[in-house]
């Protein structure tokens, strides 16, 4: 029987008989595991039998994870990792070589940009930024060595929507793969396998674990990309997961629908009042009416998640004077939280990007990054009203 996402979400995978009836799904806290008998364990290690061998290559917590975030992107198998950027690296190392070129949105997570540039230094691997905004704007910016496309919608920090079936129906014209971190979404507001891209990832210490406690990554794809991945960049690099944390995110995922509609609903809420405040020069929101993106974002999400980016008047000074006057919202980077966060994006999570590109990203030194957290939307609203009201 086919179930719901916020069905599929709590129970997808998980059979308590399995596990001696208990409900919640058991964590275990082992490095290696035992063989009946020596010629169990050589018909292990030659992948004659499914068997788990040692945690670093699979471990039953973190699979019962990777089955379930598969299961709700759509896709046919999943990865855990130990941070979103182990996620982002492993999927980058998996899909290039030496002197490849990516096609990137313009506009990425600092550390995603500079682990481009890295690659760039080591290894030649060029990266292009693309507004995205057509067909034929793409098809003039791939090159005969682009090796994948790389998308983040919506945009961190700038919240700008890319349209994901335009890009996958591109890409399938020159045969490359789709990469989209959809950790600003979530499968619950948006499914990018369903859009025809390839590959997805998240950084799941946002949404997906949702409490501020875990640091985590996840990717889900073709069961033979996911396989090539688990046996070389994860194994070999070793980013995986550890069961307690594979636990957690497990757990988190049990009340995402119910967090995401609360985030949504919240940033709706805040946005509105931005928007009239006199010391606000722009706010930008996926699901803005305003926002020249609208209708592609409607399109492709559910709802429009929980993050702002909005600009105050003035420059880094005044942005900074603002955030140092705030009350309850928490001055921190990361996002997806219960509780309401909130960071200046040009000296903190994208101090890394030059300031040439950041300015080309979009990313000014007033504008603010905000994630609404689950909070009275009131409360969020009153705490940023006398913050600005004293600019």
């Amino acid at each position: 029987m086919t179930k719901r996402f916020e069905t599929d979400v709590i129970h997808h995978g998980y059979d308590s008989k399995e596990h001696f009836d208990s409900l919640s799904t058991p964590i275990y806290q082992t490095s290696t595991y035992t063989f009946a008998n020596a010629e169990q364990g050589e018909k292990r290690f030659a992948g004659e039998d499914n068997g788990f061998i040692y945690s670093r290559l699979g471990n039953p917590t973190v699979r019962h994870l990777e089955e379930r975030i598969a299961s709700l992107e759509n896709a046919e198998a999943g990865l855990a990792f130990s941070s979103g950027m182990a996620a982002v690296s492993a999927t980058l190392i998996a899909l290039t070589k030496a002197n490849d070129h990516i096609l990137c949105s313009q506009g990425l997570y600092g550390c995603t940009f500079g682990l481009l540039e890295l690659m760039s230094e080591k290894y030649n691997i060029q990266s292009d930024y693309s507004l995205m905004e057509s067909e034929d704007i793409l098809r003039k910016q791939i090159k005969d060595n682009t090796s994948l496309i790389y998308v983040e919608t919506p945009i961190n920090p700038t919240m700008k929507i890319i349209d994901l079936e335009m890009v996958a129906r591109v890409a399938k014209e020159f045969n490359i793969p789709v990469v989209v971190d959809n950790t600003f979404s979530s499968p619950y507001l948006q499914r990018p396998i369903d859009l025809g891209c390839d590959i997805v990832l998240h950084s799941a210490t946002k949404y997906i674990g949702g409490h501020g406690d875990v640091v985590a990554g996840l990717l889900v794809g073709k069961e033979d990309f996911i396989s090539e991945v688990a046996m070389t960049t994860q194994k070999d690099i070793g980013g995986i997961l550890s069961p307690f944390d594979a636990w957690l995110l497990l757990r988190g995922l049990k009340t995402l629908p119910i967090r995401m509609d609360r985030h949504s609903q919240n940033a709706e809420n805040v946005v509105e009042q931005l928007k009239q405040h006199p010391k606000i020069k722009s706010v930008h929101y996926p699901f803005d009416h305003n926002n020249p993106d609208y209708e592609v974002a409607k399109k492709q999400m559910k709802l429009g998640a929980g993050v702002i980016a909005f600009e105050v008047e003035g420059g880094k000074k005044e942005a900074q004077a603002f955030l140092n006057r705030l009350s309850f919202i928490k001055l921190a980077v990361s996002l997806g939280d219960a509780e309401s966060i909130i960071q200046h994006p040009a000296t903190m999570t994208h101090a890394v990007v030059p300031e040439e590109s950041r300015l080309n990203m979009g990313i000014t030194d007033s504008l603010i990054r905000m994630s609404c957290g689950l909070e009275a939307w009131e409360d969020i609203w009153n705490d940023l009203k006398q913050a600005l009201d004293q600019m």
